[in-house]
């Protein structure tokens, strides 16, 4: 199908190695998901998936292990993974994974499926009618859900919604005001988040506010 996403798994993957300049040669894509991971010690803790390659993830979590310590992680519709923390930062921590080539064929295979399936779902919930208008990106007050408040530009609107371009990834669900507009946080894409506006807005509203 045009415009699907696909991933491959390049030779120098074979038997779980890699070159260590290969690291980030793979394309990140933002994905939220569920997960818990087990540290050396056995102990387990819960945190979210932030985006994942098939060379690795990069995750949230209240509970930061040691660089370079071994750990499994496993996430809802993906299962279990193995590797080693390669990168620590203020929420989290990037895993590299040890992985077999059979392994990260079928991690392949499953990403394709999630990411094609976020985007059809984020297609079907733009409603007939509600067009979206592409902008000059320009910056716009964005309120999170811990009422902090922070610049950032919105990509397109429409009258029922707004892509914004952020690096932060509010959970699904979550609250927002874009502006003067109360939200709902409704997708997550490689660039920022998707919303749905709270009510309906009139088209010279929405030119008024974003145009």
């Amino acid at each position: 199908m045009p415009g699907m996403t696909t991933l491959k798994v390049r030779p120098e993957y074979f038997k779980g190695t890699r070159p260590g300049a290969e690291r980030r040669r793979y394309r990140r894509h933002a994905l939220t998901l569920l997960g818990r991971f087990m540290r050396e010690d056995k102990q387990e803790y819960t945190c979210r998936l932030n985006d994942i390659s098939l060379g690795g993830v990069s995750v949230f979590s209240e509970i930061i292990p040691r660089d370079q310590e071994r750990i499994l992680a496993q996430f809802e519709e993906i299962g279990l993974l193995e590797g080693k923390v390669a990168r620590i930062f203020a929420d989290g921590f990037a895993m590299e994974f040890t992985a077999t080539h059979r392994r990260r064929q079928k991690l392949a295979a499953q990403l394709t499926w999630l990411l094609n399936r976020h985007e059809l779902d984020a297609t079907d919930q733009r409603r007939p009618g509600h067009d979206r208008i592409a902008l000059v990106p320009k910056p716009v007050s964005i309120k999170m859900p811990d009422g902090n408040i922070y610049e950032r530009n919105v990509l397109d609107v429409s009258i029922s919604g707004a892509s914004i371009q952020m690096e932060m990834r509010p959970e699904i669900g979550s609250l927002i005001v874009v502006g003067r507009l109360p939200a709902k946080v409704v997708r997550h894409h490689d660039r920022g988040i998707g919303v749905e506006f709270q009510h309906i807005q009139q088209f010279d509203r929405i030119r008024e506010d974003f145009g």
